[in-house]
């Protein structure tokens, strides 16, 4: 059976960034990325309905090690697919993403210290065994194969069509169509003004409102950092400056809601008609932040409305009908199309079935031990972003936590570790700090986080970039074992796993060899992949083998 030292679970924006750390940090490991789809991108692959994009800025949704260098702060979906795709080409990274690799289960075996894996074959239905030392799940929390849809009455009496954004067909033409978007979220307000573009009329139609700010789609300040600063300067320069921005913001809506409020309805004010009934349709019930705040870059939205392509209604919808929807209130909407925008469902690891020497893991009644791990889980990570900032300033700092976390356990041979909290007082509070319904819907799913440190979840990168990349990996919640020398010898655990310790390695990086990537355990020997590409969207898919030219290891024998 085939080992390697870390497996990453999902080829997505996280999982492109942690494949960056491992080979950079820990060049000594063997990994490689499973990947259930057949091709790079995640998120940003799979959804391409109209007007897709960011909902956080670029500086700080991009990696670190390549900073976004591209005019837009705000940038449509296709150019952050490209970006993914690039970074992992650019790296190599992508020779080490097996397609169409859906991991199901997963079960530590404690006198071996490693996983057992078993993943499906998306494209053949064959299943795959493996084993690995460290488990990383990069997969996101949002389910991939569905979105949310309420129940409701009468769908099959429409006689136009009915979408929803997770499922777009890419022949749907809107073009002099009357569409009905049933949604107020990020989905709903990035494709109102898009379609209004092409479409007769488009209706929002929501049960209540959410907070809407307009941005700069090009941030005046990041462009003079551009021309202040040298290259090597200008994109860390623009990460912080937008981190630490939003994360005051955001401080600012939790601590002064009154004051937001009325900075935004200020906005609002300058940007929708005069007249408008900014209370019924822009004045939620709740403060901002109790649910993300949506972004609309130079008031697209705003400006659909002043132009007229635009309505917002808000309403409760009674019943589909066979001309579009019919209205609590005793309207009607007439409708050739209606999107529906109604959210998301949640699916914390991918739907992974966990277990620890086959006792299986009640993911909803573990902590989170910084937001990355699970209590009492070993060798097994999580990459989860953030929800009120960018996804992927919480995941780098997790990418660059379990690299180290790697090392550490490299250096002083000792193979496993373990979350542990031996604290009495920690109380368990919700993992995700939003109202929103997608988050509240899924909460009986998801891990806790705990009330005090190393338990907590802060949805701060300043917090969480002292905790997690200033401070040491020793920690007194962190257990550090290694198993039995007479029970890793019954299971077959050779001295040479690429986790055993290794004299010549720090615990905080690796301490440069002259061939780290050929520095692989004895029994291992190296063979030439046949695959023509590693892209399952092309031909030449080789079987979600590996790529060309990729130094497949596999165990002797």
């Amino acid at each position: 059976m085939e080992h390697l030292d870390v497996l990453i679970v999902g080829a997505g924006l996280s999982g492109i960034g942690a494949g960056h750390h491992i080979q950079t940090t820990c060049p000594w490991a063997r990994y490689a990325i499973f990947e259930a789809r057949g091709a790079i991108g995640g998120t940003w692959d799979l959804f391409r309905y109209p007007g897709i994009r960011s909902d956080s800025d670029m500086f700080t949704l991009g990696y670190s090690f390549r900073p976004w260098d591209g005019a837009a702060s705000i940038a449509d979906g296709d150019s952050i697919l490209r970006y993914i795709v690039d970074t992992a080409s650019e790296s190599g990274i992508d020779r080490s993403i097996r397609f169409h690799h859906r991991v199901i289960q997963a079960d530590w075996h404690r006198a071996e210290a490693r996983w057992h894996v078993i993943a499906m074959r998306s494209d053949t239905g064959e299943t795959v065994e493996i084993t690995c030392g460290f488990l990383f799940s990069c997969s996101g929390y949002y389910r991939y194969d569905r979105g949310y849809l309420p129940e409701f009455a009468g769908m099959d009496t429409f006689a136009g069509t009915i979408v929803h954004p997770q499922n777009w067909p890419e022949d749907l033409d809107y073009t002099g169509k009357r569409v009905v978007v049933i949604g107020s979220g990020a989905t709903a307000v990035t494709l109102v003004p898009s379609l209004a573009a092409r479409a007769d009329h488009v209706t929002m139609l929501q049960r209540s409102p959410t907070y809407i700010a307009s941005l700069p789609a090009n941030d005046p300040v990041v462009n003079v950092l551009r021309r202040l600063l040298p290259h090597r300067l200008s994109g860390p320069g623009a990460r912080w400056f937008k981190a630490l921005t939003t994360q005051a913001f955001y401080r600012l809506s939790r601590h002064r809601p009154t004051l937001v409020k009325r900075l935004l309805r200020r906005q609002l004010r300058a940007m929708l008609p005069a007249g408008y009934d900014i209370d019924t349709h822009f004045t939620p019930s709740y403060n901002p932040w109790d649910q993300r705040l949506c972004i609309v870059p130079d008031g697209d939205l705003f400006r659909a409305i002043r132009a007229g392509t635009v309505t917002v209604v808000t309403d409760h919808v009674d019943t589909f009908s066979p001309n579009g929807l019919l209205l609590a209130s005793g309207g009607e909407l007439e409708a050739d199309i209606i999107v529906t925008a109604t959210g998301l469902e949640l699916l914390f690891v991918g739907g992974m079935e966990l277990s620890v020497d086959g006792e299986a893991v009640d993911i909803a009644g573990k902590l989170t031990y910084k937001g990355m791990m699970l209590e009492g889980v070993p060798n097994f990570a999580v990459a989860v972003g953030y929800t009120n900032a960018s996804w992927t300033l919480k995941c780098e700092l997790t990418c660059d936590y379990v690299a180290r976390l790697l090392n550490r356990m490299r250096a002083k041979g000792t193979p496993q570790c373990t979350p542990t909290n031996s604290d009495p007082t920690v109380v368990a509070q919700p993992l995700l700090p939003l109202s929103a319904g997608y988050v509240l819907r899924s909460a009986d799913r998801f891990p806790k986080q705990g009330s005090a440190y190393p338990w907590q979840v802060h949805q701060s990168y300043l917090s969480d970039f002292i905790a997690m990349k200033l401070r040491r990996i020793d920690d007194p919640a962190m257990v550090f074992s290694a198993p039995d020398p007479g029970q890793a010898a019954d299971s077959g655990l050779s001295a040479d796993s690429g986790l055993s310790a290794d004299p010549g390695l720090s615990a905080d990086g690796p301490a440069g060899r002259a061939n780290p990537r050929n520095d692989i355990a004895d029994g291992m020997h190296e063979e030439r992949s046949d695959a023509h590409t590693n892209n399952g969207d092309r031909p030449g898919d080789g079987g979600g083998r590996l790529a060309p030219d990729r130094r497949q290891r596999t165990r002797a024998g």
